[in-house]
């Protein structure tokens, strides 16, 4: 039986993820085999589409979750990423409760909220629909982005919205928020990270962000972060490739000198 990205967040233990953002299952279910606990799948800045996005799940093993980040805040995108069978969605740029309990209520269908019901690979092209329906509520995980100065302001409020399951930091769009665009070291966008963080401890409220190697996301995790995610598809083939290339060549330049 598949465990839910919920069950593995109530786990409390981290909860390793890379980003993906190219349109080909074969790397999904690499980077599934590869056994990485989730994919956090990015329809906000990658270039896929709906049906893109539910071929890569369905190229994703059981043990491995996907998540979906929607391009914004907005009833259909969260009922499309949810109908195709993601674990749940990523809502960027959440600022205020209003725009938490918007996400919440779209996510969950009455009487918690108000998604809207269609048929589709969730519900096995209806013949679970029931079962689906039933177990959605507690099964589908929301995780918000708090991604700017504004959202740091508001976050006793937002963290008080009922149904949020995580918070996921946007380090740059916070650092730009800020007029330090891309200055995520500034101790001023350093200290609001470190906000974020030690409010979501104080309410038990999973917390993590993106990094680009291992070497962050051991520090995110000693620092009580347990959402990670390392790296992205693109970086991974590119990395690989640099490494096996700058070893080549220093081997073939040793070997003629």
């Amino acid at each position: 039986m598949k465990k839910s990205f919920k069950e593995k967040i109530h786990l409390r233990k981290p909860i390793i993820g890379t980003l993906l953002t190219l349109n080909a299952p074969e790397i999904a279910e690499i980077l599934s085999l590869c056994r990485f606990d989730w994919l956090f799948i990015d329809m906000e800045h990658g270039p896929l589409s709906v049906s893109e996005v539910q071929h890569l799940i369905q190229a994703i093993g059981d043990h491995c979750s996907a998540m979906v980040r929607i391009p914004e805040n907005d009833p259909t995108w969260i009922k499309k990423a949810l109908d195709i069978g993601s674990d749940g969605i990523i809502v960027p740029l959440v600022n205020s409760a209003e725009e938490a309990k918007k996400a919440i209520a779209a996510a969950k269908y009455p009487p918690l909220g108000n998604r809207s019901v269609g048929i589709g690979r969730a519900h096995n092209y209806g013949m679970s629909f029931a079962e689906y329906v039933a177990s959605a509520n507690e099964n589908i995980a929301v995780l918000i982005q708090v991604e700017h100065i504004d959202a740091v302001k508001n976050l006793d409020a937002i963290l008080a919205v009922e149904g949020i399951d995580g918070v996921f930091i946007g380090p740059y769009d916070l650092s730009g928020s800020m007029n330090l665009l891309g200055e995520v070291n500034n101790e001023l966008v350093q200290a609001a990270i470190s906000t974020i963080k030690q409010k979501c401890h104080q309410k038990s409220m999973p917390v993590g962000l993106f990094v680009m190697k291992a070497e962050a996301a051991g520090k995110e995790i000693e620092d009580g972060c347990q959402l990670i995610a390392v790296g992205l598809d693109t970086a991974l083939l590119a990395n690989a490739a640099t490494e096996i290339l700058t070893t080549v060549r220093s081997v073939h330049t040793d070997h003629h000198t």
